[in-house]
C-alpha cells in the first residue's frame, strides 16, 4: 500500500537569496531576503504553529527552516558568519519574520540580538572564539536569565555567586526565562557583592546548561506565544569557572541594561510587523464584508478606524529608522528604544483591537481565512510586559529627558 503524502495549503518557500555567509548582501539581495522570510512567515512557521499551540514546543521543521533560511545568521557581523547588515535592515528582517507566530518571532528576535550580542561585547576571548562561530547555525543557542520572582530585575536581584578560588558557586532562582528547552548555555545574572553600591553589586556570567546544578522548573502554558519555551531556573550550589566572567565582576548591571536597550527597538519592530499584517488583514476583511449592501470598507466609521492604524505603523516604522540611523552611528539610543518600544506597545494595542472589531465574530475563531486574527490577538499581549512594562520604559525615557532638560537629539 503506498504511503500518503499530505498536502500542503501553501506554496513552499524558496530560497531567493544565496549570499555566502562572512559576505555583506547586496541591496538587490535584501529586498528578496525580504520576500523569502514573509512568505516564510505566513506559510510553514504559520502552519507549523497549529502543532505548537497544542504542544508548547517547536517542532524539530521549525529550528530547520530557520537555519535554512539564515535566521541565526542574518543579524551577525560579517565576521561572525553574517551579511553585513545595518541596524534598519536587521529591523526590517525582524518586521517580516513577526508576520508570523508569536512563539516563533520571540525565539527569532533572540536569536538576532541578545543571543549573541552579550558574548560578543563583554565574552572573555577565548570563549568568545569558541563560541561565536557555533551561533550562526544554532549548533549553541542561549537563553537570558534576568527577571527573579523574589526580585526586580535589576539592582535588587537575589541569586548569588560567591567567590571561590578561580570559580564562583552560584545559587538561586529565576523565573519566566525564554527558550529553556533548547539552549546549551544561559547568561546568569547574579549577585557576586551585597555590600557594594547598587550598581556594582551584580555581574553576568555565561553559564553552560550541563553544568551540576542547573535545572529547569517547568511553567503552565501562556497566553500566546506559544512554544517559546518558558519556564523557570534553579540553581543549587553551581560552580562556574571565571572564565565564563561576562566583563569585569560587577559588571553585571551594565551588561543587561546595555544588552536591553537594542533588544527593546527589536521588540518594537516586532510590534510593527505584527501590527502591519493586521492591518492588512482587517482591510481585507472590510473590502468583503457586506451589510446593508455596502462594503465595511465604504463606512466611514470603520475608514476612521483603518485611518488610525496606519497613522499609528506609519509613525511607529519612522521611529524605528531614526533610532537605527542613531545605532549605526554609534550614539546611546537607551532613550529612544525605551520611546519606541512604548509607541509600539501602543501601536499594537489600537490595532489589534480594531482589528478584531472590525471582523466581528469571525476574528474570534482559529482558522480564520482571512489570516490568525485571534492567535495574533492573543500573541501580541506578550509584549506589555516582554522585556519590561510600559512603566519601565517611562522611567527609562524620563531619566533621559529630564537629564537633557527635554532636549531629543
Amino acid at each position: 500500500m503506498e504511503a500518503t503524502t499530505e498536502k500542503l495549503p501553501y506554496e513552499p518557500t524558496k530560497k531567493l537569496v544565496h549570499t555566502k555567509p562572512g559576505t555583506k548582501m547586496t541591496n538587490e539581495e535584501f529586498a528578496l531576503y525580504l520576500q523569502q522570510i514573509k512568505h516564510l512567515a505566513e506559510n510553514e512557521f504559520d502552519y507549523l504553529q497549529g502543532e505548537v499551540e497544542v504542544t508548547n514546543r517547536f517542532p524539530k521543521k521549525f529550528f530547520e527552516l530557520a537555519i535554512d533560511n539564515d535566521l541565526y545568521r542574518f543579524a551577525l557581523p560579517l565576521k561572525y558568519g553574517g551579511f553585513g547588515l545595518s541596524c534598519s535592515q536587521i529591523f526590517q528582517v525582524q518586521e517580516m519574520f513577526s508576520r508570523g507566530p508569536g512563539g516563533m518571532r520571540m525565539h527569532l528576535h533572540y536569536a538576532a540580538d541578545l543571543n549573541w550580542r552579550i558574548l560578543d561585547e563583554f565574552g572573555q576571548p577565548e570563549l568568545k572564539a569558541d563560541v561565536m562561530p557555533k551561533l550562526q547555525d544554532k549548533s549553541i543557542f542561549t537563553c537570558f536569565a534576568l527577571t527573579e520572582e523574589t526580585g526586580g530585575t535589576g539592582a535588587d536581584l537575589h541569586t548569588t555567586a560567591v567567590k571561590d578560588g578561580d570559580d564562583y558557586i552560584l545559587n538561586g532562582e529565576k523565573t519566566l526565562i525564554s527558550h529553556t528547552d533548547c539552549s546549551d548555555a544561559a547568561y546568569v545574572i547574579a549577585v557576586t557583592d551585597p555590600d557594594a553600591e547598587g550598581d556594582k553589586r551584580l555581574s553576568a556570567f555565561y553559564v553552560p546548561v550541563d553544568t551540576p546544578g542547573y535545572e529547569i522548573v517547568p511553567m503552565p502554558h501562556m497566553m500566546g506565544c506559544r512554544g517559546a519555551g518558558h519556564a523557570g531556573l534553579k540553581f543549587t550550589n553551581m560552580r562556574v569557572n571565571k572564565k565564563y566572567l561576562l566583563g569585569e565582576e560587577g559588571d553585571g548591571l551594565h551588561v543587561a541594561i546595555a544588552s536591553l536597550s537594542i533588544s527593546r527597538a527589536h521588540i518594537a519592530s516586532s510590534n510593527l510587523g505584527m501590527s502591519q499584517r493586521m492591518l492588512e488583514m482587517a482591510i481585507a476583511r472590510a473590502k468583503d464584508r457586506v451589510t446593508f449592501g455596502k462594503p465595511l470598507a465604504k463606512r466611514q466609521a470603520i475608514q476612521q478606524e483603518i485611518a488610525d492604524m496606519g497613522t499609528e505603523i506609519f509613525a511607529l516604522r519612522t521611529m524605528l529608522h531614526n533610532l537605527a540611523d542613531q545605532y549605526d552611528r554609534g550614539e546611546d539610543i537607551e532613550e529612544k528604544a525605551a520611546m519606541c518600544k512604548l509607541f509600539s506597545i501602543n501601536t499594537v494595542k489600537l490595532v489589534s483591537d480594531y482589528c478584531l472589531e472590525i471582523f466581528g465574530g469571525i476574528g474570534y475563531f482559529e482558522d480564520n481565512p482571512y489570516g490568525p486574527v485571534e492567535r495574533m490577538y492573543r500573541d501580541c499581549r506578550a509584549m506589555w510586559l516582554e522585556e519590561g512594562p510600559r512603566s519601565v520604559q517611562r522611567l527609562t525615557a524620563a531619566r533621559k529627558l529630564i537629564a537633557n532638560d527635554g532636549i531629543i537629539e
